[in-house]
């Protein structure tokens, strides 16, 4: 199979498309756009560059990728939008460009499953293995850590940190970080446990687990205060190293986390 672009697909000669590339009716491919090998773009999408798209990636009909960001500051300066492989991008997206006020680059990495109308704001870095349920929004700034799920219509605000393995119910509002591992619902958020049944899934065996499960009452249920837990915390991760994310997670200026 060789590069396929459907004649009505408008694609600018500054575009580089690899192998096997396939552009649908009507999309739109800027200026200092790279599509790597393999990957699907949907009719009606629209990628504006810069923007680097890897390989393997399946982008759905009506998404809009790599537009300038939603940020008054922005000025036209030369940001970029980069996408890792594997990812699942579906109907109505909006991913941005970053910001000079940042890394000037929005992040997102591999094997994410990006649902119906996600977005995906200025300067914000993705993981891998993360699944954004429709109508999931992230505001400037925001990351997220690896195998993290966000619960349909989840909004995050700009600055916060969601880390490894963590998951999110629908309509949760996120003000303040959520640590890994941690489930969090409600507006305002709240923890819920760890996130034990997604962990069991993805190979962490029983001690891991219960240690985490430590942690979390160690964080949450024990009256310490916030220094307290994160000092207990920090100096379990010396003898598990499952504790470890989570330990440099709370050690790590933030927003301050849900609790």
């Amino acid at each position: 199979m060789t590069t396929a672009i459907h004649p009505t697909a408008l694609v600018d000669p500054g575009a580089r498309l690899g192998e096997n590339v396939t552009i649908g009716p009507y999309a739109v491919i800027g200026a200092g756009v790279e599509i790597g090998e393999g990957t699907m773009v949907g009719p009606h999408a629209v990628i504006e560059g810069p923007t680097t798209i890897g390989r393997d990636n399946r982008i759905y009909q009506f998404a809009s990728l790599g537009a300038a960001p939603q940020d008054k500051k922005y000025a036209g300066e030369p940001t970029r939008l980069e996408i890792g492989d594997r990812n699942t991008i579906r109907e109505f997206c909006t991913f941005n460009r970053g910001t000079t006020q940042d890394a000037g680059t929005t992040r997102i990495g591999d094997d994410n499953w990006l649902m119906a109308y996600v977005h995906i704001a200025h300067d914000c870095v993705v993981g891998n293995q993360t699944i954004f349920a429709n109508n999931a929004q992230i505001a400037g700034h925001v990351h997220v850590g690896d195998w993290a799920i966000l619960g349909g219509f989840t909004v995050v605000h700009q600055f916060v940190r969601i880390g490894a393995h963590a998951m999110t119910g629908m309509g949760t509002i996120l003000l303040q970080d959520v640590p890994p591992y941690v489930m969090a619902n409600g507006n305002p958020s709240a923890p819920h446990g760890i996130n034990a049944e997604g962990l069991r899934r993805r190979g962490f065996g029983p001690e891991a687990i219960a240690a985490l499960r430590r942690a979390y009452k160690t964080l949450y249920r024990n009256g310490l205060k916030l220094e307290e837990a994160c000092a207990e915390i920090i100096a379990a991760a010396k003898d598990e190293a499952a504790l470890a994310p989570l330990a440099d997670f709370l050690a790590a200026p933030g927003r301050g986390i849900i609790r």
